[in-house]
């Protein structure tokens, strides 16, 4: 049984939050934690239910040297219970969880993404569905930081 289990959430699974589930992985099994940390990907819509990630996403990951295996699924309510950290990569992606979850149960365990960026300004992850190579690159380079700040903060909480 895992320490800390984390979630990344994004409107289809099929971009950035499959994205992010493989950089911090990746992170994750650098550091040693693989057993001590478990990391998921949802969506808050379920089109993309039971696919792979994005070609494209997959494309720009494995040149990066990180495998994006999982597939789509759609975030559900106890999944607020269940994950001690759920992180939303843009602002739309925290009212769809909020609309889920009318309650507010566990609303604080829901945090935007990009806060655990350092390198980067940015306030949301752009989703890079509709646009060109480069906006999955600059997904990777988002994530990757702010997957870094991630671990570091996960860090401070199983100690």
């Amino acid at each position: 049984m895992p320490d800390f289990k984390l979630l990344f959430v994004c409107l289809g699974n099929i971009c950035r939050s499959p994205a992010a589930e493989g950089v911090m992985s990746h992170l994750v099994k650098e550091a040693g934690l693989q057993g001590r940390i478990h990391i998921d990907s949802a969506g808050t819509a379920g089109w993309h239910t039971g696919k792979h990630a994005d070609e494209r996403m997959r494309k720009a990951a494995i040149s990066r040297g990180l495998d994006l295996t999982s597939l789509a699924r759609q975030v559900m309510p106890q999944d607020l219970t269940e994950f001690d950290l759920v992180l939303v990569m843009d602002e739309q992606n925290l009212r769809d969880i909020r609309a889920i979850n009318p309650q507010g149960v566990n609303q604080q365990k829901v945090r935007l993404f990009c806060e655990f960026c350092t390198e980067h300004d940015e306030k949301e992850v752009p989703d890079p569905y509709y646009g060109g190579e480069q906006g999955f690159e600059q997904v990777l380079d988002l994530l990757e930081d702010g997957c870094a700040g991630v671990l570091r903060e996960i860090q401070t909480r199983l100690v």
